[in-house]
This record gives C-alpha cells, sequence and structure tokens, in this order.
C-alpha cells in the first residue's frame, strides 16, 4: 500500500469538519482566540455521567486481585464527594492526593473535581521534605494518602497550618494515627469490594465552567524547584480527546472508514505502569479511560513478566509506558512464555525512542501498532502525537500537533525560524494550563500571549511533524559546539545491544564541557566501550561523540515521567569504574 493514501492536511481537515465526532470551533480563551473540540464534554463532571450512564457496567479498576466497575467508582465518588463537603471542601479548595497506583487514587480525584475543587496530585515518589513542600505550596485543605505517604508527612505536619484534613487509605484497622486530623479511608468509605453497594447519592450542586480551575500538577523539577501548572476543566477534557482522534486518524490516512464501535465485542484494557500522579496517567490514560469505557490494571511497581502474566490474564489491549518498558518487555528471557495476542497497541513517550524499538516491536508483536507523542505538564499531556504507519515512516519524531493546537520553532527572541531550523519549541492550545500556581514572575516569562515557551528544543518539517532534539538547558557547548544529549543518546540507541542511554557533561579545562555516556544492555547482550564510541562516530560528527562511556548494570534514573535525572546520572556516572 502507497503510504499514505490521504494527506495529513486532507485528513485533519475531513475530521474537523462540521457535523464531524471532531469538529473543530473557535472560541476566546483568556482574551485570546483559540480552536477547540467543538464536541468535547464541557467539564470533567459531563465526564463522570457519561461513563456512568454508557459504561456503567463494565469493569473500571482492577488491582491485586480487587475489582470495581464504572458503577462501582461512581458510587464511590459520590460518597467521597460528600465526605469531602462535610469536611468544608467547597469550590476552589485545594485536595491533595499522594499515594501509589491505587483503585482510591481516582475515586479522590473525581470527587473533588465534582465538587468544584482543585485536584493536586503529588508525587508519590516523593521525599517527605518534597511531600510537605507540594502540600504547603497547594495550600492543601484536605490530603488523601496511602500508608506509606502518612509516615512521611507525619514528622511535618507542623509545617502545615493550611491543611485540616488527611484521609489516610490502607493503614491497618485499628491503627493509631497518632495526629487528631487523620481519619481512616475504610472507616468512611470501606474496601473496594463494597463501593458497589454503597448508597446512591446524587451529584454535588456546584456550578461547573469549561474555564474553571480543575487540576493543580506539579512539574517534575529536573532543571529547578517543582512548579505547579494550573489547569482549567477545559484543558482535560480536550486532553482525553488526543488518543481517540490520533486513532481515528491513522483510518483516515489508510483511506478506510473508521471502525464502528458498537461492532466491538472485547473491552478494551490497560495495563498502566505510568504513575496516576504523572499527567500521562491522570489526564491522558485515567481520564480518557473512564470516557471510553476503558478497564485499567493498576500496577503497584513494574515488573517485565508480571507484566506479562497480566497481560495474558486480563486481556490487555494497550501497554507502555516510556521506551524502556517496551524494550525490557519484548527482551525479557519469558517472553513467549505468555499469550501477548490481546495487545493492540504498545504505546510510549517521556523518553527518545530509537527506530530500532519500532522495527522490533513490529517484529515480535506485529499486531501491537506503535504510538508515541509528545506532551508536559504544562500541555496538560498529549499535545502531538502519532502512531501505525505514520510513526513507522516518523521514526524520529513525535508526530503532528492535534488540529485545535499551533505550534512554532523559534529563536531566542521568540522569532519564527524557517522548516528545519532547531530552536525553542512554542506551543498554543486548548489544553496549555493558565500559569503556575504562586509563580507570577515564572508565569510571565514562560507563557507569552498564549503561547507557551516549552525549553524543547525541536524542528518543523513541510508536513507539521515535530522533532524533539533536546531540552534547552541540556545542551552542551563544546569548544563553542553546541552538542545535544538527545541526539546523542538517540544514536546509542540504534545499537542493538544498548536499551538506554543518557549523556551528560563532563568539565574539560580549554573546551568547557566534554560528553560522556551512560547505557545500559539488553538481556544476554555485551558490548564494550571502544564498540560504542566507534558506533556514535560512525553516525554523527566526531566532536559529539562521548570521550566515555560507562556500562551499568542498573537501570539508568529516570523519574516517573521517563525524563533522565541528570544529577543522579551524573553522581552514577562518577560511581562506576
Amino acid at each position: 500500500m502507497t503510504w499514505p493514501v490521504v494527506s495529513l492536511a486532507e485528513a485533519h481537515a475531513r475530521m474537523t469538519a462540521p457535523g464531524q465526532p471532531f469538529e473543530v470551533e473557535e472560541t476566546t480563551i483568556r482574551g485570546i482566540r483559540q480552536r477547540v473540540w467543538k464536541n468535547a464534554p464541557p467539564t470533567m463532571r459531563e465526564v463522570f455521567l457519561h461513563a456512568r450512564a454508557m459504561h456503567g457496567a463494565k469493569e473500571f479498576l482492577v488491582f491485586d486481585g480487587e475489582r470495581a466497575s464504572v458503577e462501582a467508582f461512581a458510587r464511590a465518588t459520590l460518597a467521597l464527594a460528600d465526605q469531602l463537603a462535610a469536611m468544608g471542601v467547597v469550590k476552589g479548595d485545594r485536595v491533595a492526593v499522594a499515594m501509589r497506583n491505587l483503585p482510591e487514587w481516582p475515586v479522590a480525584v473525581m470527587a473533588t473535581l465534582l465538587l468544584g475543587g482543585i485536584t493536586a496530585p503529588l508525587n508519590a515518589w516523593g521525599t517527605g521534605p518534597e511531600l510537605s513542600y507540594a502540600l504547603g505550596d497547594s495550600g492543601a485543605k484536605v490530603a488523601v494518602v496511602d500508608a506509606d505517604r502518612w509516615t512521611r508527612l507525619l514528622p511535618r505536619l507542623g509545617e502545615l497550618p493550611t491543611l485540616q484534613r488527611v484521609l489516610v487509605c490502607r493503614s491497618e484497622a485499628g491503627a493509631d494515627l497518632v495526629d487528631a486530623r487523620a481519619s481512616r479511608w475504610d472507616d468512611l468509605m470501606g474496601p473496594v469490594s463494597g463501593w458497589a453497594t454503597l448508597p446512591d447519592r446524587p451529584l454535588p450542586a456546584v456550578a461547573l465552567t469549561p474555564e474553571d480551575d480543575a487540576t493543580l500538577l506539579y512539574t517534575s523539577g529536573t532543571t529547578g524547584a517543582s512548579k505547579g501548572a494550573l489547569g482549567t476543566h477545559r484543558c482535560s477534557t480536550h486532553t482525553l480527546m488526543a488518543s481517540a482522534f490520533s486513532v481515528a486518524r491513522n483510518f483516515v490516512r489508510r483511506g478506510e472508514p473508521l471502525p464502528d464501535p458498537a461492532a466491538r465485542v472485547t473491552q478494551r484494557a490497560i495495563l498502566l505502569a505510568i504513575p496516576f500522579f504523572h499527567t500521562t496517567g491522570c489526564q491522558v490514560i485515567l481520564f480518557g479511560a473512564l470516557y471510553g469505557g476503558v478497564k485499567l490494571v493498576l500496577m503497584h511497581r513494574w515488573e517485565p513478566e508480571q507484566a506479562m502474566a497480566l497481560i495474558e490474564a486480563e486481556r490487555i489491549t494497550q501497554a507502555g509506558g516510556v521506551p524502556t518498558i517496551a524494550w525490557q518487555l519484548i527482551e525479557h528471557p519469558a517472553f513467549g512464555k505468555y499469550d501477548l495476542s490481546s495487545l493492540e497497541s504498545m504505546a510510549y513517550g517521556g523518553a527518545p525512542a530509537s527506530a530500532a524499538l519500532v522495527q522490533r516491536l513490529g517484529q515480535i508483536l506485529p499486531q501491537a501498532l506503535p504510538g508515541t507523542g509528545w506532551g508536559m505538564t504544562e500541555t496538560s499531556g498529549t499535545f502531538t502525537h502519532h502512531g501505525a504507519e505514520d510513526y513507522r515512516h516518523h521514526p524520529d519524531s513525535a508526530g503532528p500537533a492535534m488540529p485545535v493546537a499551533e505550534v512554532k520553532v523559534c529563536d531566542d527572541d521568540g522569532h519564527s525560524l524557517p522548516q528545519g531550523d532547531v530552536g525553542e519549541l512554542w506551543v498554543k492550545g486548548p489544553n496549555v494550563v493558565k500559569g503556575y500556581w504562586n509563580k507570577p514572575d515564572e508565569t510571565e516569562k514562560t507563557f507569552v500571549d498564549g503561547w507557551l515557551r516549552t525549553g524543547d528544543m525541536a524542528t518543523l518539517d513541510t508536513e507539521g511533524f515535530v522533532t524533539i532534539v533536546d531540552r534547552k538547558k541540556d545542551m552542551l557547548i563544546r569548544g563553542g559546539e553546541n552538542i545535544y544529549c538527545a541526539e546523542v543518546e538517540a544514536v546509542l540507541y540504534r545499537h542493538p545491544a544498548v536499551m538506554d542511554a543518557g549523556v551528560i557533561g563532563q568539565v574539560h579545562t580549554t573546551l568547557g564541557e566534554e560528553p560522556v555516556a551512560l547505557v545500559t544492555l539488553k538481556p544476554g547482550m555485551q558490548t564494550t566501550e571502544d564498540e560504542l564510541r566507534t558506533f556514535v562516530r560512525s553516525h554523527i560528527a566526531g566532536f559529539k561523540v562521548p570521550v566515555r562511556v560507562k556500562i551499568s548494570e542498573e537501570p539508568l534514573p529516570r523519574n516517573p515521567a521517563g525524563k533522565l535525572m541528570k544529577k543522579s546520572l551524573k553522581l552514577l556516572f562518577e560511581t562506576l569504574a
């Protein structure tokens, strides 16, 4: 088949035309005219109501033997909304959620949104001081935490005068929670097994609009202090449309009719290895799954063989996360022991992925269409995306922007650059957040006339495909020459033995800095430093070749979003021989 049958511009024009499910119209958002999805749910309340009406009987949350249908989830959500209202939560109040991926997490978030509150998901990997910072910065009135996070917070409660109540999940029955502000979740809500029998309660009588504040997600803080990105209901409802649009576009590009959702026999199911507290886990996967009636199978922590067992047992249709997860799955010694035929897609992002991964997936999981995209906390998740043939034909790209979005590549002064030139990626769209919570200076620097300065260096081709080159602050200058770490990492990924790679700068007396690299290898594979340096030299200019390449037996340090933590990477590099 000649690819594409339908051009990207024509596909977007057809799909967004009047009367189509993805019709686009214009509206004014905070004084700026922008394109929006006409048929997107106005607020997250409509997402909740749609899910309950259309998918109530379907399974929604599965965790370690615990199961909850959409209806059970809905009853638990309304019950918790009543409890939060009794605790004094009103429209505009912040309710923090700090726990691992547990069924209680989505309930806490949705109950807050139905009350008109602002949900503040906190990084469950955070230390006591990091959690305390986010709770204090957000001014959360209530926090919903699991027992481990409660243990970390308990010594620091005196630092949090605005925190009035804490609801602790998964604590032992009868446990003394020490502080008078704390209550056990089960005492108020009961276990997951009882959610389906909770009394049905009315929706909170709170007026909601698309531009009401809804989410306060904290940035990963890889380049400085974590910042709270304040998003609206519109931000979240527009993000959940992105994945559905991208999948539908594949059919249009092939010249094929869209499949009838009613004709589907089996329920779609996602294996969730991404933390809920990350924008992808929350706004892309959780909200999208709720709206679409998709089963979410939660993992406490990523383990490849356990993942394969769950794919077989739960008939998972979509898996992924960051590229390393995909590699670990398909290169695991146990691959082949499990039936993975239910997989229909393998989607990943958050870090560079090599073309070799796309090719390898096509060889051993041909029915699982690959997909990737680009987004950040400030864009409420997915902003560009592509999959299937588009991804295979543009394996180094993050795909084109959604039709409601705009992108441009700019120089340091904000002037647009010609197509193909490397510059900073600027983006605009209805899923871009309002700004940073309580940080007016940072907001003014980053959000300019509706445009978000992303800090990512990128190129834009004639069709509109975006290719991320590197983080602006993750660039080395060797003797006056720019070296983009991601470019060097991408070459290392091409080596057949390399599973993961990270490039950092090492101080040099005369050149300023030089590139060095750390890699991990695929199971059963071997290589040497000299071989890797020779391989890189055969693909890019000599001045970009790492002067040292060290092989790590341990996974490279990445945050929950899949981004390399360069400070930790430098420490690891220094410890290895």
